[in-house]
């Protein structure tokens, strides 16, 4: 079962998101942070949220601007706007009475969910999923158009099958995210999850998430997933893992 839902994106434009509602007793809620250019509906979020809500947590998974059903320009985004939206959205599901316990990023996601975390009120779990240390990171899947986004200020850019158009804004704020900063600032449970054969985002940023954080942290290794996880019943493993891990948490009282 699932719930479409909308809500304003902190620059304007409507977001289009997902709930995919809890099975049999509620445990808690959660929300779901996608990759760079992936969506509500790519391998990890949908595959992860739903296995979370058949194990009684529901997850809300939404588009971030111009991805998906979600309106606005792409190019009108960045990580800052990315890190806005997450806290908005989980603004949004305390909106509607069900506050988000459980937050959840993967790749970009996961570095946007780190940032966000501290800014969402009552949060009690955070989890990554193949989450790079350094939001620049993403740099290298569009080197080939950097220079000329630099210069000109914007150059469209073919990825996934589709044309963005990347804006040196986008670019500059980036560079700017010193995610290093704010890991040692999440005041939660963390779990780091990460792939020893994942080629797109190495294993030595988990590595350098698991060590800038604070207790309690923990590592799981998703030996045989790939970045995506795309492989069969790697998606529902890690929510499986993510699952178990943030029971202890979700019965614990509300600070407010």
């Amino acid at each position: 079962m699932i719930e479409e839902v909308r809500f304003p994106s902190v620059v304007g434009p409507d977001l289009a998101g997902v709930i995919d509602l809890p099975e049999g007793e509620i445990r808690g809620w959660g929300l779901f942070a996608h990759g760079f250019t992936l969506g509500k509906g790519s391998p990890a979020a949908s595959r992860v949220s739903k296995q979370l809500a058949r194990e009684g947590i529901g997850m809300l998974r939404f588009d971030n601007l111009g991805i998906g059903d979600s309106e606005g320009d792409w190019g009108d985004g960045s990580f800052t706007v990315k890190v806005q939206d997450t806290v908005r959205a989980a603004a949004f599901m305390a909106e509607r009475g069900t506050p988000v316990d459980l937050l959840v990023g993967h790749s970009w996601g996961g570095a946007a969910a780190i940032a966000a975390a501290h800014e969402i009120v009552d949060l009690r779990a955070l989890a990554t999923i193949a989450a790079p240390v350094d939001p620049s990171h993403v740099e290298r899947q569009y080197d080939s158009v950097l220079d000329r986004v630099l210069s000109d200020g914007a150059h469209e850019w073919f990825v996934g099958g589709r044309t963005l158009v990347l804006k040196r804004a986008f670019v500059e704020d980036v560079r700017r995210a010193h995610l290093r900063d704010r890991i040692g600032e999440v005041d939660l449970p963390l779990l780091v999850a990460h792939s020893p054969t994942d080629s797109t985002v190495d294993i030595s940023n988990a590595a350098e998430i698991f060590q800038e954080a604070r207790h309690p942290r923990s590592f799981i290794s998703l030996e045989g997933a790939d970045h995506l996880l795309t492989a069969r019943g790697q998606a529902q493993r890690a929510a499986h893992i993510i699952s178990a891990w943030a029971d202890q948490y979700l019965d614990e009282p509300r600070a407010h």
